[in-house]
C-alpha cells in the first residue's frame, strides 16, 4: 500500500477490488455524453489472466486509488515479455514497461497512480515507460487528445480531455502520434481511384475475395499471419502468438461479415487483407455496460441484422515483400472500394473510420488522402525514462 498526500494506492488482489477496478470507469465517465460504456463482462475478460492470452507473456499489476476510503481512480502496470524482445528503434525493446487502463477523478489521483505504476515497473527492472497502452498494443494504445466531441468506434479508447495535461505535467514526452480518418462512403471515390481499381481488375494474376465463414478458422489464421508479417517493421509492433490469434478470431467472429473483409491473392497466394467491422458501439452505448435485462435480445438482433451507419477499418496489411510497390496501393484501393460498395448497399453505411494509423506511415497517409479521408481523432503515446530499482 502506497500513500501520497490524501491518496492511498492499493494493489488489486481480491474479487471485490477487481469489481471496483471495473466499476470506477463507469462512475468517472458517467457525465461524458461521448463515452461509450463497454460491456462489463468484456472488461472482466480483458483483465482476467485465465481469459486473456496476453497474460501468457506478460507481467501485470492493477492498482486502485482511494481517498477517504472511496475509489477515485485506477491504473494497470504491465511488462510484455514479447515487447522486450523487439528492436528499441521500433518503440518497444529491452527495459520498456507500460501502464494503461487509467482513470482518475483528479490530477492528484492520476499522479499517485502513475507514480505507483512507475515504481512497480522500476522494481521489475524497467528503465523506460511507454504509455498508455490498455493493455496490449493490439488493444487500445494511446491517449485521446483530439476528437473528444464525438464518440469512439468499436475497439477505440475515449479519455477525459484533462488527462493530457495531467500526464504531461509528470514529464512525459510524445513518442508517437496515432490518427484515425473519417471517410464518407456514400458517394464513392475520386475518378483516379476508380481507374486504379479498374486497372487492378484487369490483372489476371490478382484476385480479391471475401472471407468465407464456412472456413472461418482458415481465413482468420491467414489474416492474422499476414498481419504479423505486414506490421513486423512498424513502430510499436509486438507479434501475436498463436493463442492470441485464435482468441482474436473467436472474439471477432460474431461481428464478422463476409462482405466486409477481403483477402487479396496474387497467383493464388494470400498477400494482403482488409478488415472492416460494423460499429457495434452504436448498440452497446445504450446498454450502460450490461446485457441485462434486455441487452441480450437487442445485441443478438443487431448481430443478426446489423444496420450500421458507421464502420471501422481497424486492420489492413500487405505482405512485407510487396510493400512500397504500386501493386500494394492498388490492392488497398480495390479492397476499400469493394467493401465500400457492400457496406453502403447491405448495411446502409454512410461513414467509415480508418485506423489507427501511425502519422508517419507515408503509404497509408497517401491512401487516406487519395480517397478524401480526413483526420478525425488523435491519440498520443508517451514515453519517460525511469530509474530502475534493480542493479
Amino acid at each position: 500500500m502506497v500513500a501520497r498526500q490524501d491518496i492511498v494506492i492499493q494493489p488489486v488482489t481480491t474479487k471485490a477490488q477487481t469489481k471496483q477496478f471495473i466499476e470506477i470507469a463507469y462512475t468517472l465517465n458517467a457525465d461524458d455524453p461521448h463515452w461509450v460504456p463497454p460491456l462489463k463482462s468484456e472488461v472482466a475478460k480483458l483483465i482476467a489472466p485465465e481469459k486473456n492470452p496476453f497474460f501468457e507473456h506478460a507481467r501485470v499489476q492493477f492498482f486502485l486509488a482511494l481517498r477517504q476510503g472511496q475509489v477515485v481512480g485506477r491504473i494497470s502496470a504491465h511488462i510484455d515479455e514479447l515487447a522486450l524482445q523487439q528492436p528499441s528503434e521500433q518503440g518497444m525493446g529491452p527495459g520498456t514497461g507500460n501502464w494503461g487502463l487509467m482513470e482518475a477523478k483528479d490530477e492528484a489521483a492520476m499522479h499517485a497512480l502513475i507514480h505507483a505504476a512507475e515504481a512497480w515497473l522500476a522494481n521489475q527492472g524497467m528503465n523506460r515507460v511507454l504509455a498508455p497502452l490498455s493493455m496490449s498494443v493490439w488493444e487500445e494504445p494511446g491517449l485521446l487528445t483530439k476528437g473528444h466531441d464525438h464518440s469512439p468506434m468499436i475497439m477505440m479508447g475515449h479519455h477525459n480531455a484533462d488527462y493530457q495535461g495531467w500526464i504531461e505535467n509528470l514529464g512525459y514526452q510524445v513518442a508517437k502520434r496515432l490518427v484515425t480518418y473519417d471517410l464518407p462512403v456514400a458517394d464513392g471515390f475520386p475518378e483516379l481511384v476508380n481507374r486504379i481499381v479498374a486497372s487492378g481488375e484487369r490483372n489476371k494474376r490478382l484476385k480479391i475475395r471475401r472471407v468465407d465463414k464456412k472456413h472461418f478458422d482458415r481465413d482468420a489464421a491467414i489474416i492474422m499471419n499476414l498481419l504479423n508479417d505486414a506490421w513486423s517493421g512498424n513502430w510499436g509492433f509486438v507479434p501475436m502468438t498463436d493463442h492470441e490469434i485464435a482468441h482474436a478470431g473467436k472474439s471477432l467472429k460474431p461481428i464478422v461479415h463476409e462482405d466486409l473483409i477481403r483477402i487479396a491473392e496474387l497467383e493464388g497466394e494470400p498477400v494482403a487483407f482488409m478488415m472492416t467491422l460494423p460499429d457495434m458501439n452504436e448498440v452497446i452505448r445504450t446498454m450502460d455496460g450490461s446485457l441485462l435485462p434486455f441487452g441480450w435480445a437487442k445485441l443478438l438482433w443487431w448481430l443478426k441484422f446489423p444496420k450500421a451507419r458507421s464502420m471501422r477499418v481497424p486492420l489492413m496489411g500487405v505482405k512485407k515483400e510487396l510493400q512500397n510497390s504500386r501493386l500494394a496501393s492498388q490492392m488497398a484501393f480495390m479492397m476499400i472500394e469493394y467493401i465500400r460498395r457492400d457496406a453502403k448497399q447491405n448495411f446502409g453505411t454512410r461513414h467509415a473510420e480508418i485506423g489507427w494509423i501511425l502519422d508517419d506511415n507515408q503509404g497509408m497517409v497517401a491512401i487516406a488522402d487519395a480517397i478524401n479521408a480526413a483526420i478525425n481523432r488523435e491519440y498520443l503515446v508517451y514515453e519517460k525514462p525511469i530509474a530502475t530499482a534493480k542493479s
